[in-house]
C-alpha cells in the first residue's frame, strides 16, 4: 500500500497561490492534430536555419568543445555579451558587456525581476492587456497589478501618471513599469518615439523602474525601426530584455537582458540561484551564427515569412468573420488582437471552437482587472497558408453561429 500524504499542507503560501499558465494549458489541450491552434506564440519551423546552425554547431565542437560542454559563468559567455552590447549600441543604447546579462530565456528574466523587487503586497504597473507570461512571473511573487489601458500607441501614459499619483495618496508607491513598447503582446501596438521619451520622464519624476520587454522589435514588416525605450534612459531606471527565442530558436532558451552595473550585479545574484548558468553549448553556438554575419540576413527571411501570413490572416477575416468585429493590422510582431462583438465572451466561445477544431488565447488572460471578455489573441506566425485560411472560416463559424443564438435569446 503506497502512503499518500497530505501535500496541501505542507505547500509555501507563495506555492499555493500559483496559477497555471493559461497559454500553457491551451497548448496541451491543442495538441490534438486535427485543431489548428492559433492560441501559442510559436515561431513557424521553417524559419529555423537548421543547416547554417549545423555548421555553427560543428564549429563550436571543434573548435571550443571542452569549454562549451563545460558550466559557465552566471552572467553568460563574455564574447556573446560584446556582441549584443555592439549590437545595442547601434540602436542608441550605450551598454558595455558587463551590463548584458545572459538569461535562459525571457521567462528567467522576468522572474528574477519579480525576485529582485517584488515583496508580498507590492504592487507594479502593466498595461491592459499585457503578456501573460509577465502577469504570472509577477503574481508568483504575490505582487498586485495596476493595469493601464492601451491605445493605438501602447499604454497611455496620461492615465499612468494620474494612477502613480493616486497610488502614492494612498502611500503605495510602485516598484517598476512593465512595457512590451514594440508590437505588443497581444495588442501589437507599437509606442511612438515621443511617448516613449514621456515614460522615461514620468520615471524621471516618481523615481520609478521601467521594465522594456522587447522580444519582438524585429519582426517588422511595415514601418522602419524604432529606439528601444532604455535608448533614452540617462539614469540607469530601464532593465531591457530580449531574446533568440523569435529571431533564431526558442529551443536554445537564451536571452538578455541589459541594465545598469549595480542592477545587473543583483540580476546575477538572483540567477546563481536559479540555474548557476544558461546553456553554454547554445551560448556559443548563437555566438558563433552572430560572428558570421548570419543573424540579421536570418531575420530579413523571418519577416518575409511572417508578413504574407498576416495578410493572408486579415483578409480571411474579412471573408469569413461577421460584422462588427475590430482588428488593427499589426504592423509587425507575431499576433493579431481581436475584440468581438457585443454579447460575445471569448472564454466561453473558446469551447465551442474546439469542438470545431480551432484554438485562440481568450482576451481576459491578458486582464489583470478582469477584463478584456470580447477579446481574443491569434498567432499567425506558426500555421501554414492554407491553415490560417482554414482556421479563419472555422473560427468565423463559430463566432456566427454564437451571435445567432444570443440574437435568438433576445
Amino acid at each position: 500500500m503506497v502512503f499518500i500524504p497530505d501535500i496541501d499542507r505542507l505547500y509555501s503560501d507563495r506555492a499555493g497561490k500559483m496559477r497555471k499558465s493559461v497559454i500553457r494549458e491551451l497548448l496541451r489541450v491543442t495538441q490534438d492534430p486535427e485543431i489548428i491552434s492559433f492560441a501559442g506564440g510559436l515561431p513557424n519551423p521553417k524559419s529555423f536555419p537548421i543547416k547554417d546552425l549545423e555548421g555553427a554547431m560543428d564549429y563550436v565542437m571543434e573548435h571550443h568543445g571542452e569549454v562549451a560542454l563545460q558550466y559557465g559563468t552566471t552572467q553568460g559567455l563574455k564574447e556573446l555579451r560584446e556582441m549584443i552590447a555592439e549590437r545595442a549600441y547601434k540602436e542608441g543604447i550605450d551598454v558595455s558587456a558587463d551590463e548584458v546579462t545572459i538569461m535562459s530565456g525571457s521567462q528567467q528574466a522576468l522572474d528574477t525581476v519579480g525576485k529582485m523587487f517584488l515583496n508580498p503586497g507590492d504592487t507594479a504597473l502593466v498595461g491592459l492587456p499585457t503578456y501573460l507570461g509577465g502577469i504570472n512571473a509577477f503574481r508568483a511573487y504575490e505582487a498586485n497589478l495596476s493595469g493601464i489601458p492601451l491605445d493605438g500607441d501602447g499604454m497611455r501614459v496620461d492615465i499612468l501618471e494620474d494612477r502613480i499619483k493616486e497610488l502614492l495618496k494612498q502611500e503605495i508607491t510602485p516598484k517598476f513599469i512593465y512595457v512590451v513598447p514594440t508590437f505588443q503582446n497581444p495588442a501589437g501596438v507599437v509606442m511612438p518615439e515621443k511617448r516613449r521619451k514621456q515614460l522615461i520622464d514620468i520615471a524621471n519624476e516618481y523615481d520609478l523602474l521601467i521594465v522594456e520587454d522587447d522580444p519582438y522589435g524585429k519582426l517588422r514588416y511595415d514601418i522602419p525601426p524604432v529606439k528601444p525605450i532604455k535608448a533614452f534612459d540617462d539614469e540607469g531606471r530601464v532593465i531591457y530584455m530580449s531574446t533568440f527565442s523569435k529571431i533564431l530558436s526558442p529551443g536554445f532558451r537564451l536571452a538578455w537582458t541589459l541594465a545598469s552595473p549595480e542592477l545587473t550585479r543583483k540580476m546575477v545574484i538572483c540567477k546563481q540561484a536559479l540555474d548557476l548558468c544558461t546553456n553554454t553549448f547554445t551560448q556559443y553556438i548563437a555566438y558563433e551564427f552572430m560572428r558570421r554575419g548570419s543573424l540579421d540576413l536570418h531575420i530579413l527571411k523571418i519577416c518575409e515569412l511572417y508578413k504574407p501570413k498576416r495578410d493572408i490572416m486579415m483578409k480571411a477575416m474579412e471573408k469569413y468573420f461577421p460584422e462588427g468585429y475590430i482588428c488593427h493590422k499589426p504592423k509587425g510582431g507575431m499576433f493579431a488582437w481581436v475584440t468581438l462583438p457585443e454579447g460575445i465572451d471569448t472564454e466561453v466561445l473558446f469551447l465551442d471552437a474546439i469542438k470545431e477544431k480551432v484554438a485562440y488565447v481568450h482576451g481576459k488572460a491578458f486582464h489583470v482587472d478582469g477584463g478584456g471578455g470580447r477579446s481574443m489573441r491569434l498567432n499567425f506566425s506558426y500555421s501554414t497558408d492554407e491553415l490560417i485560411e482554414e482556421g479563419m472560416r472555422r473560427l468565423g463559424k463559430v463566432i456566427k453561429n454564437k451571435l445567432e443564438k444570443e440574437k435568438a435569446v433576445l
